[in-house]
């Protein structure tokens, strides 16, 4: 966990919120107990190929090996959601469900396949995507996808319409929830109109 924070910038207060949050949530966190048994689900390997990549950020390195179990998230009930989420790898590293408890702040690890798309969808919560590996390209209102990748940042203000897709490469990426974290208001819209479109 402590490696996340040097992950975060203080120009961003988002990230200074979340940088603070794992801060104060890792010290309060009870240590794991020796009978605990970690469940551990192996990254696909394309998601292992872009984040041995010298562009890669070195954290990829320890997230690779790391003893998870990553798995589609679970922000939505809807069965749409549900169709455009097998690509997915995630895991909830702090937040209401996290390896470590907050109720303040969600952040964790997300990342596509290639040729792979995450339609429109709000939240109340806002949110930052920071490319850790690979590329994706992000749609954030009725602006062009743009791609982005390791080291670049996705911003989505709260409810703000954002959807996500690949190419070539698959993505893995950091993210940061602040503010009203629930998902009881999370809607998924599907894939936007301009479907051709990839850049």
């Amino acid at each position: 966990m402590e490696g996340l924070c040097g992950l975060l910038s203080e120009d961003y207060p988002i990230e200074r919120n979340a940088k603070a949050e794992l801060q104060r949530a890792t010290k309060a966190a009870s240590p794991p107990q020796p009978s605990t048994k970690l469940s551990f689900t192996k990254l696909a390997d394309p998601f292992l190929e872009v984040m041995a990549h010298d562009s890669a950020h070195p954290i990829c390195h320890l997230i690779g090996g790391l003893p998870i179990c990553w798995a589609p998230p679970q922000t939505s009930l809807d069965p749409l959601y549900k169709e455009h989420s097998h690509f997915k790898a995630h895991v909830e590293l702090l937040g209401p469900t996290g390896l470590v408890a907050s109720s303040r702040v969600r952040i964790g690890l997300y990342g596509m396949l290639p040729h792979s798309e995450y339609g429109l969808r709000t939240h109340p919560a806002e949110e930052t995507y920071i490319m850790l590996a690979g590329s994706a390209f992000w749609k954030v209102a009725d602006a062009p996808y743009q791609q982005l990748f390791a080291g670049q940042r996705s911003h989505h203000p709260s409810m703000m319409p954002h959807a996500t897709r690949t190419q070539d490469d698959a993505f893995m990426s950091i993210y940061i929830w602040d503010g009203d974290i629930a998902t009881d208001n999370y809607r998924y819209f599907g894939l936007p109109d301009d479907e051709g479109s990839s850049g």
